[in-house]
């Protein structure tokens, strides 16, 4: 199980779920509808919670969350289905590299303290930002591209 604590779903899981929710709209190039956005994002939140609070291996709980953003992202925000299952895996495959990476680095860096920090919610969240922050980079570059790319081909 990979239980949540409630710091944990405030600090990390809600922000990440918006992040998740926008690179949606942006991968299946959608507009960005405000208020199925935001209540998209705390259902997506509140299900990553209790998905993560299931007695299931790991690993299962990613699958069930895959299945439930594209749900959430078809059926809310009215995403064609095709392409909320390839952002979902696209942003998926994305943030498992950038906390892989952070892990590994952290493992290099702090050796024998690591086993600890995972253990601790507070120091999780703070060591776990990095991470958060390059997918938040990565996002935020793709929408500027698009944004220039739709700018350019308006003036032409």
């Amino acid at each position: 199980m990979l239980k949540l604590t409630a710091i944990e779903f405030i600090l990390r899981t809600i922000p990440e779920a918006f992040i998740y929710i926008f690179a949606a709209y942006l991968l299946s190039n959608t507009k960005v509808n405000l208020n199925r956005y935001v209540l998209s994002s705390f259902l997506f939140a509140v299900s990553t919670f209790i998905i993560r609070m299931l007695p299931i291996n790991y690993g299962v709980h990613t699958i069930l969350v895959i299945i439930v953003e594209t749900i959430i992202l078809a059926s809310i925000n009215k995403i064609n289905v095709i392409q909320a299952i390839k952002s979902t895996i696209i942003m998926i495959i994305c943030l498992f590299v950038l906390e892989t990476l952070n892990v590994l680095i952290l493992g290099l860096v702090l050796k024998d303290q690591l086993k600890e920090i995972m253990q601790d919610p507070i120091l999780k969240i703070v060591y776990g930002l990095p991470s958060l922050i390059c997918f938040v980079i990565i996002v935020g570059c793709y929408y500027y591209i698009i944004r220039k790319r739709k700018f350019r081909n308006v003036k032409d």
